[in-house]
């Protein structure tokens, strides 16, 4: 059971009281509507955090001092969620129980943590630029990396352009020339105003009782000086006109791109039968594409499907040689038109279950898959728990599959090829 405590207006804590692991975690995450001209400071800021505080001044005194909390680790979580961005911190520590007599973990994890969020060391009226500047190219560098993987581009270009009339599209850690137009003082003042503005969810799972956990907040939060305006609710799919792109690069393989809309978001009572759909269609090997498109024909050498429930878009995917392009995009076709006719076996049905029960299920095996579904779950609008989940879609039937199916409209295409073609 998830209880949710409301510890400050804006401020909402989220606990899960589970004795079953010998970890726990806390996750503090500033949220904020996705904007092209602040995901790049947001992304960048809980790495330059995490450089220094003035009783901890670099990383070798934080790692000395992590280590003796039972090697404890805190990291950067810069998440996208629908229509927004958040930035903070992921803290990972060995439950107080298997601590040796009289030590404890919680309670100086959460001191640090609030060190690092209040007590970085200035200079000039910003960060250290030391800090910052050496930030900027990890931060780069992970952009770039993201960018030569030919997949990730070609889905960020498709939902690019799909996404125009809303931010969906946008980088969630923002783009190089962005990051490397920042600097220490407008990095600062930028934080300063996200920490009074900003709604703060904190997620903790662990075995200590969520009166504790409010308790040993509440020096953190003292410091906090609040002015926040609740965040409006997530929208659907934007509606812009469609469009089929071809970009060329030098590349040895083709990436194919197609992206749908649907009306069923991950805020409806269709929600399970749509993730039934999207895992018959295109998610895994037991899905319609893999078997029919790759293995049966061998139009590509990869290729599947993902929904965006929070947005309401499924997006397909495919490496394909540069002149198989039309019939690969007329076989994707050809496999949605079976499932919206219906021609779909008891056996494609029930491996799509169980796929998405084995996920879901997978969401309790460890502290970080908790806090990772229920706290983007909090976020993206989603009230369903795994189980309730798991139990929707078992309820889904045949015919559900194919009323979802008929609602998937293909709205963009992106092609990506060689330069030689």
């Amino acid at each position: 059971m998830i209880e949710t405590i409301s510890l400050l207006p804006g401020v909402t804590l989220r606990c899960c009281r589970d004795t079953r692991f010998k970890q726990g975690c806390l996750s503090f995450q500033l949220v904020r509507r996705m904007d092209r001209q602040e995901a790049a400071l947001n992304a960048l800021l809980p790495a330059v955090l995490l450089r220094g505080t003035r009783r901890f001044p670099d990383l070798r005194s934080i790692t000395e001092h992590l280590d003796a909390l039972y090697g404890a680790s805190v990291s950067s979580l810069v998440r996208r969620v629908g229509d927004y961005q958040t930035t903070g911190l992921y803290c990972a520590f060995m439950d107080d129980r298997f601590a040796l007599p009289g030590d404890r973990v919680l309670a100086p994890m959460l001191s640090f943590l609030e060190e690092i969020l209040l007590d970085s060391p200035l200079e000039d009226g910003g960060f250290l630029s030391a800090f910052v500047e050496s930030e900027k190219k990890n931060l780069i560098a992970t952009i770039e990396s993201e960018l030569n993987d030919k997949r990730a581009y070609a889905m960020g270009k498709l939902l690019k352009t799909m996404c125009q009339a809303d931010t969906f599209g946008l980088s969630r850690l923002g783009e190089p020339e962005e990051v490397a137009a920042i600097g220490a003082k407008e990095l600062y003042r930028h934080y300063c105003g996200i920490l009074r503005a900003s709604p703060i969810e904190i997620f903790y799972v662990g075995s200590a009782d969520s009166g504790r956990v409010a308790g040993m907040l509440q020096p953190l939060l003292a410091k906090l000086e609040r002015a926040c305006s609740p965040l409006p609710p997530q929208t659907p799919f934007q509606p812009c006109p469609g469009q089929d792109v071809v970009e060329t690069l030098d590349v040895a393989q083709g990436k194919l791109c197609m992206g749908f809309t649907t009306p069923i978001t991950n805020r409806c009572p269709e929600f399970a039968a749509m993730q039934v759909l999207n895992t018959i269609f295109g998610a895994g090997m037991t899905s319609k594409l893999f078997v029919n498109v790759r293995e049966k024909l061998s139009l590509c050498y990869s290729i599947g499907s993902g929904y965006y429930g929070t947005k309401g878009i499924v997006a397909v995917s495919a490496g394909i040689d540069f002149d198989k392009e039309q019939l690969t995009r007329q076989e994707i076709l050809r496999q949605l038109e079976a499932c919206r006719s219906g021609a779909i076996t008891p056996q494609e049905l029930k491996a799509a279950k169980e796929a998405i029960h084995s996920s879901l299920r997978a969401t309790h095996d460890s502290p970080g898959a908790i806090e990772g579904y229920y706290a983007t779950a909090a976020l993206s609008g989603l009230t369903l728990s795994p189980d309730e989940y798991r139990a929707a879609v078992e309820r889904v039937t045949l015919e559900d599959v194919a009323a979802a199916a008929k609602g998937l409209t293909l709205h963009t295409t992106y092609f990506l090829k060689g330069e030689s073609q």
